[in-house]
């Protein structure tokens, strides 16, 4: 059973069907990035929220009762909520949402500052549906910003391979470590499926369920086995439970042990449990060195501690010295195939790029390095991370359409756009007219009335994102 619709806004929500003006027949709203720390935003997550909460008949009289009740008891008054407006949609419309929702394409970067939503209720006695939503639909804010930050990654991690190696790994070279570190496991999902319109590397299995519930190309239970689309893939990896239970004598005998255990692949240790150079020269780079070399496939050493960009520089300057490197046609050093590094601590957008700046001036290639990102990539953003904003532009009032915009003259940054909006595409650029002016909409109705009208799955989300 979908979530009771009727409980998933704020409590003020509640009490705003009184207070348009009157004769309001219908409230336009729309979605946009204001700002913040990147000028383009990924626009993903809509079709989740349309699947699990806005789609068929999400109003029922149970429902309607139970929230008549727990609104009651909130607000100490039977008066405020709004039971005769619910009890019509259900009868009316028989529980369908009468509102009409376009938007961008999932996967499409815009601009900051530009409409990539807008809502309308479909009937007119349902003006007050339209921002009542806006509690839940302003929730796109996190896979839009969890998608933005790892696009920003994966366009600063290329151009280091542009310059230094092999552009075509990119695909690897950040991988989600960020499951353990939300607030929930829906929460994983939806943020570890919007890192993966960028990357295919994951932990956070709760992303591929997540992709496969909302973004399938088959309905669910449909393709299952090896044939189904995955968009997420992962290693063996250690853990410092797998390597420290073997004691500190026997550190050598832990790593023996996973190369034995995993003798072809990729496979990931993790080497700082006690020193990490020690691991480094002495370990992998003396007694296991043998190993490594006959190994079919490579070892990735993981250091966790330390300043990441001196560590990573370290590890790979010794690794290079004890198991070889070459020098590539761009005129950088890249360690033996038999070995890399992921770096998985301490890893946001601006140490990333200091490491990769620190192995360049000393002359080494991004080739040799993967990043881990787990807080930094799925919980330390909020809504201004990107400054995501919902807003009423239009409103219909006696058979009149209105301006409604706000301009704070203490913070002009959120000023409000005002009409009935659209975006279109000019030059390869992106920008929001009113309705009324020239130019093709490329805002798609996506809903309406209950019923979703346009699907994409995610492969199609990862095309439009490179385009």
């Amino acid at each position: 059973m979908q979530p009771n619709i009727i409980l998933l806004t704020d409590s003020y929500k509640l009490s705003h069907y009184k207070q348009y003006p009157a004769g309001t027949s219908q409230i336009y709203s729309y979605f946009e990035s204001r700002g913040g720390e990147f000028e383009g935003v990924t626009f993903f997550g809509l079709q989740y929220l349309l699947k699990e909460y806005l789609e068929g008949q999400v109003v029922t009289q149970e429902k309607i009762d139970r929230a008549d009740k727990i609104y009651a008891a909130h607000f100490g008054t039977e008066k405020l909520f709004n039971k005769a407006g619910w009890e019509y949609i259900l009868h009316t419309h028989n529980g369908h949402l009468p509102i009409r929702i376009k938007a961008v394409a999932e996967g499409t970067v815009i601009p900051t500052h530009n409409v990539m939503l807008t809502i309308e209720n479909t009937d007119p006695n349902c003006f007050w549906l339209t921002n009542f939503l806006e509690t839940l639909l302003l929730q796109l804010w996190y896979p839009c910003t969890v998608a933005t930050i790892s696009r920003e990654v994966k366009t600063l991690i290329t151009k280091y391979l542009e310059e230094t190696g092999d552009p075509s790994t990119i695909d690897f070279k950040l991988h989600d470590f960020g499951f353990r570190g939300v607030s929930s496991v829906q929460s994983a999902g939806i943020g570890g499926a919007a890192h993966l319109v960028n990357f295919m590397g994951t932990d956070t299995v709760a992303a591929l369920t997540f992709i496969q519930e909302y973004y399938a190309p088959f309905p669910v239970g449909e393709g299952l086995g090896m044939g189904f689309p995955m968009f997420g893939f992962s290693i063996p990896a250690a853990e410092h439970s797998t390597i420290t239970s073997w004691g500190r004598d026997n550190e050598t005998d832990a790593y023996q042990n996973m190369l034995q255990q995993y003798p072809e692949g990729l496979v990931a240790v993790v080497s700082d449990s006690y020193d990490i150079y020690n691991a480094c020269e002495k370990i992998w780079g003396e007694v296991l060195k043998d190993n490594i070399l006959q190994r079919n496939g490579t070892l990735v050493v993981r250091p966790d501690s330390g300043e990441p960009k001196d560590v990573v520089l370290k590890c790979t300057q010794i690794l290079g010295e004890k198991i070889g490197y070459s020098i590539n046609e761009k005129g950088y050093k890249v360690l033996n195939p038999k070995i890399r590094i992921i770096q998985g601590d301490g890893v946001n957008y601006e140490s990333i790029g200091e490491i990769l700046e620190h192995l360049k001036k000393h002359g080494w290639s991004a080739d040799n390095v993967a990043f881990g990102m787990g807080g930094a990539l799925l919980q330390k953003v909020h809504r201004d991370t990107q400054k995501f904003a919902f807003k009423c532009s239009c409103a219909t009032v006696n058979g009149e359409d209105r301006d409604v915009y706000k301009d704070p003259a203490t913070d002009h940054g959120k000023k409000s756009k005002r009409g009935r909006l659209k975006l279109v595409k000019e030059n390869e650029m992106y920008i929001t007219k009113a309705i009324n002016e020239d130019g093709e909409d490329i805002l798609q109705t996506v809903f309406e009335n209950g019923k979703i009208l346009r699907e994409i799955d995610f492969q199609g989300v990862k095309e439009n994102n490179l385009k």
